[in-house]
């Protein structure tokens, strides 16, 4: 059996999804997260558990959606990957995207955003970064292989709500725009509005998401695509699914 967590993304304790995960390692069951909290802020717990069940848990949903970006990290060998950056959260991205390209400040965006159904009614968790931080520490936890936890609280965390279209407007004289990017290297999260170059690999346009992961042996490998939503999210929960059944 596979239980399949798609509960909202809670911080701190990370319940229920925490719970929900406990009872079925308990009865060794398998576990696909699409929840960020138990991966992000009980991490050392989740495989506490899982090394005590019959049960596998796999989580690729929790960052980037569809985009295969743990299991490159998997494939790859974590031990082998010495950073892992770019764009993970959609509407961000998208508001930045529109403010560069339309020259639009910074609330009229973010409230198109919301009539289009790219912005959640509260759209705090991303644009404030803290959805793209829950991701970077996920990686960071993978990353880590089990010898340091991080959580939330590691990582140093700053939103786009600040920015003016001015900013970005001037970054677009130097041949640049600004997005919003994790990075995760050096056994360290950091997370805000970062210069990149405008035609460059981890300047998305839309709510498209971009990643470059550094690794020995493979040098820089790109995955770009559309990182969330409701189908892309499934896709990545029955990949997991099927991975598990291999």
């Amino acid at each position: 059996d596979v239980l399949v967590e798609a509960t909202p993304t809670t911080l701190g304790d990370a319940e229920p999804g925490f719970s929900h995960v406990e009872r079925a390692l308990a009865d060794d069951r398998h576990v696909v997260l699409a929840n960020k909290g138990p991966v992000a802020e009980r991490y050392a717990d989740v495989r506490a558990l899982e090394a005590d069940s019959e049960g596998t848990v796999r989580f690729g949903a929790t960052v980037g959606g569809a985009l295969p970006i743990l299991s490159t990290i998997e494939d790859v060998g974590p031990s082998r990957v010495s950073a892992v950056y770019g764009v993970l959260n959609g509407t961000a991205n998208f508001v930045l995207s529109r403010m560069a390209a339309e020259g639009l400040d910074y609330e009229h965006v973010l409230a198109e955003a919301q009539d289009l159904g790219v912005a959640e009614a509260d759209p705090t968790f991303d644009v404030d970064g803290t959805d793209t931080a829950l991701k970077g520490v996920i990686v960071a936890n993978v990353l880590a292989e089990g010898e340091t936890e991080f959580t939330l609280d590691d990582a140093a965390v700053e939103g786009i709500q600040e920015l003016s279209g001015g900013m970005l407007d001037l970054a677009q004289e130097d041949g640049q725009t600004i997005r919003l990017i994790v990075e995760v290297a050096d056994g360290s999260v950091r997370v805000g509005p970062r210069l990149v170059s405008a035609n460059g690999a981890v300047a998305p346009s839309g709510t498209e998401n971009a990643v470059q992961i550094e690794a020995d042996y493979c040098g820089r490998l790109g995955i770009t695509g559309r990182g969330a939503g409701g189908p892309e999210t499934a896709s990545a929960v029955l990949t997991d699914v099927e991975r598990l059944a291999d």
